[in-house]
């Protein structure tokens, strides 16, 4: 229990990290509409304290089909408009300055022409400024100008790429990119899945279809903590994780409660345990079971021919004569033992006595 700002005691929210493995699972949409989805879908589960995305830079440079097609629709659109085969209905408006401009080509020579060049002045005079002035400049002109950033997303087209990074950025997301390495996206997702066990979170969620995780979840379950996987395909990592949930159902926002209950009984009986509400008769559908109780009763009984045979009366019969017959040889034997000795021996007595014999 913690104590809120109004003065009232709630149970402590549970930590939730959130790793995405953008090698193995980019998005297939816009990605600041993909980041928004998944960290809807990370705090139902508690509070998101990071969220990282890992890959190396072939992921950054990828331009996806989708983004292909859309540019080349455009430009179709804009060579139609400029030979006058095609009028919008409305015409295009500025959302910097609200200039009404016929086509979409003349809408970014109006923004490159004047709002671009004020951009590049801005940021000229703040690199010429230090210390808090450069801080408070940067703060007002350059990241406050909301309007700008979001004409610039829809007018200009990045030289390098489709803006992955700086959309993931702009959800919140820590973007880190690897070296070009074989498995290196993995093996700074795995140190930082070892960083956020040892931070006490309750909840990880990984995006990511790669079997190379399974053992981390497994360690990660071991720890206590409940595991998310996010993929396409329910089979290694969805195996060691407490829920799995489909990444366009995410991506897309169809995400339902019933996707994010525990899958298995076993995982159940785990998150009771942690919420201090783990009852015994999960382990026989809702009836306890009594000490009290027989065995035959656990195991089970059967008749045959009118005789009631218990499960474990097979052999006993066998048992009992083997017992007589032992008792029958040891009083025997209590009455030479004065005569011949002992006749008996340990295990490993009789074992040396067996090789004696066979190397004499």
């Amino acid at each position: 229990m913690v104590k809120t700002k109004e003065g009232t005691y709630a149970a402590k929210a549970k930590k939730v990290v959130v790793l995405w493995d953008l090698d193995n699972k980019p998005p297939r949409g816009p990605p600041y509409e993909a980041a928004l989805a998944l960290k809807s879908v990370a705090q139902k589960f508690g509070d998101v304290i990071d969220f990282s995305a890992y890959a190396n830079r072939h992921a950054f440079i990828h331009v996806p089909q989708w983004v292909v097609e859309d540019r080349r629709e455009r430009r179709q659109i804009d060579f139609l408009e400029r030979k006058g085969l095609s009028t919008p209905s409305d015409p295009y408006i500025c959302t910097v300055c609200g200039r009404k401009c016929k086509t979409h080509m003349d809408l970014k020579k109006h923004f490159r022409h004047l709002h671009e060049r004020e951009r590049q002045k801005k940021m000229n005079r703040m690199r010429s400024l230090k210390g808090k002035k450069r801080q408070r400049f940067k703060e007002r002109f350059i990241d406050g100008n909301e309007k700008y950033n979001e004409a610039a997303r829809s007018l200009l087209t990045p030289k390098i790429g489709y803006g992955l990074a700086q959309e993931l950025r702009r959800a919140g997301v820590y973007v880190k990119t690897v070296q070009d390495k074989p498995q290196a996206a993995d093996w700074a997702l795995k140190r930082q899945m070892i960083h956020s066990m040892s931070r006490g979170v309750d909840w990880i969620v990984l995006v990511s279809d790669d079997s190379d995780f399974s053992e981390m979840l497994r360690k990660a379950r071991e720890a206590n903590l409940g595991t998310v996987v996010v993929g396409d395909r329910d089979r290694a990592l969805g195996r060691h994780a407490d829920i799995w949930v489909a990444w366009n159902r995410v991506e897309n926002g169809e995400t339902k409660e019933s996707d994010l209950e525990l899958k298995r009984k076993e995982s159940r009986e785990f998150d009771e345990r942690r919420n201090g509400m783990f009852s015994v008769s999960e382990f026989d559908g809702g009836e306890l079971v009594y000490s009290e109780q027989s065995l035959d009763e656990l195991v089970g009984t059967m008749e045959f021919d009118g005789v009631r045979i218990s499960s474990f009366s097979e052999g006993e019969e066998e048992y009992e004569e083997d017992a007589n017959a032992w008792l029958r040889v040891g009083s025997s034997i209590d009455s030479d033992e004065d005569e011949e000795g002992d006749y008996f021996f340990d295990s490993d007595n009789e074992e040396l006595q067996e090789e004696n014999d066979v190397y004499s």
